[in-house]
């Protein structure tokens, strides 16, 4: 695992690298005609547009391997910066019997997390925003002792209770807003809290109370964007010094892209995104001549399998939503087929943001991991599965 060296010289080393390019990877090519960070780096836009589909396709999933881009961008350190240990302890898998009602992919994910879980008979377990209590039950049979879970969602409580009871496992849901007053009187030493996908604001409370009242933890972090706060101030004081120092700033949309990566989502709902991500560039050149206004217009997302049957119709739509008024007669085709062209064009301006995308969540989960180390905690950080399991797939454990 990384030392307490390691983990700074690579808290810096991000730190720099985010800072230095943040001119490339903060822009959204989505909302822009052109190229969104203009002449800044000479030659980078033309080599992204002149990719073939099924390199850029690649570099999409894989943006540190073999990239034309490290002729323009730090490919090489950044690769390294988010190269870590993988702490699977190599346990034989769990039987597959437990897993029943849980989502195949889900299961494999929790037995991957539940192997990095520390298994001391000394430690009270505490799943914290349990949902079901699948994690919980999961440890409770793997451990032969009890597990409290907490979570907000009543109904959550109700069927994760009846789930327990009907596996005969020592396992207990309370109902409990970890962001209210009165959620650190769980914690306490002696007592391991695990959060597997816990987001954004619910993981950073875990962490603060946990310091605070002095238990272990076992954390996955996800979404850190869900967050009331528009601007990210640093968990760690050494998080904010090297944000000061470097001049990085962390909007509430920038975090989001942290965990924009969709590695496991279906083909159907890649083509799904694709398609709705070209009409919507469609319509933003519409909109643009309709309103005489050469600005971008956000529109809502539309729910998968609510998305109109054709280009016209989300058109309409779009324009309803927003306010616009669009003409009685329009011609449609040139419109869609500018988006789509537009689509293919974004999708390589993205590989951008692609290639900073890990080393922004890994910089994330290192200020997380900071925090404890000023709090006094040893720290190990890596990861629990492979990215095709879960692109979320860092992992922070207290010792």
């Amino acid at each position: 695992m990384p030392s307490e060296p390691a983990l700074e010289a690579r808290f810096h080393a991000l730190t720099e690298r985010l800072a230095e390019w943040q001119a490339l990877w903060r822009p959204l090519p989505f909302q822009h005609r052109g190229v969104p960070w203009g002449e800044r780096v000479p030659g980078l836009a033309e080599a992204l547009l002149a990719l073939s589909d099924d390199e850029a396709e690649r570099l999409q999933a894989r943006p540190f391997d073999a990239s034309p881009l490290a002729a323009w961008l730090p490919v090489d350190v950044l690769a390294e910066a988010v190269d870590l240990p993988d702490l699977v302890s190599g346990e034989e898998a769990l039987p597959a019997s437990w897993g029943e009602g849980i989502g195949a992919r889900k299961w494999r994910q929790i037995q991957a997390f539940a192997g990095c879980v520390a298994s001391d008979d000394d430690e009270a377990l505490l799943e914290w925003c349990a949902g079901k209590g699948h994690l919980s039950r999961t440890l409770a049979r793997r451990d032969g002792r009890p597990v409290t879970g907490l979570e907000w969602q009543a109904s959550l409580c109700e069927a994760g209770q009846v789930l327990a009871e009907r596996q005969g496992q020592p396992v207990t849901l309370y109902r409990q807003d970890v962001l209210a007053e009165g959620a650190g009187d769980w914690l306490a030493p002696g007592r391991r809290v695990a959060a597997l996908h816990a987001c954004g604001d619910l993981h950073a409370r875990l962490l603060e109370l946990a310091v605070e009242r002095g238990a272990a933890v076992t954390l996955a972090p996800c979404c850190y964007h869900r967050t009331e706060a528009v601007d990210y101030r640093a968990l760690s004081n050494r998080g904010r010094a090297l944000m000061a120092e470097h001049g990085l700033t962390l909007s509430r949309e920038d975090l989001a892209m942290a965990v924009q990566e969709t590695v496991t989502a279906p083909q159907g709902v890649r083509r799904h995104r694709r398609r709705a991500n070209a009409w919507r560039l469609g319509f933003d050149r519409l909109q643009r001549e309709v309103r005489g206004r050469d600005e971008y217009l956000p529109v809502p997302s539309c729910a998968y399998g609510r998305l109109p049957g054709d280009f016209a119709g989300f058109c309409r739509w779009a324009a309803e939503n927003k306010g616009v008024t669009l003409p009685k007669e329009v011609d449609w085709a040139p419109f869609e087929t500018a988006g789509w062209r537009r689509q293919a064009e974004v999708e390589r301006l993205e590989l951008v943001r692609h290639l900073f995308r890990r080393p922004l969540e890994v910089w994330l989960v290192l200020d997380r991991a900071w925090r404890l180390v000023e709090a006094g905690y040893r720290v190990r950080l890596g990861t629990f599965c492979e990215r095709e399991l879960t692109p979320r797939n860092l992992l922070l454990e207290t010792r």
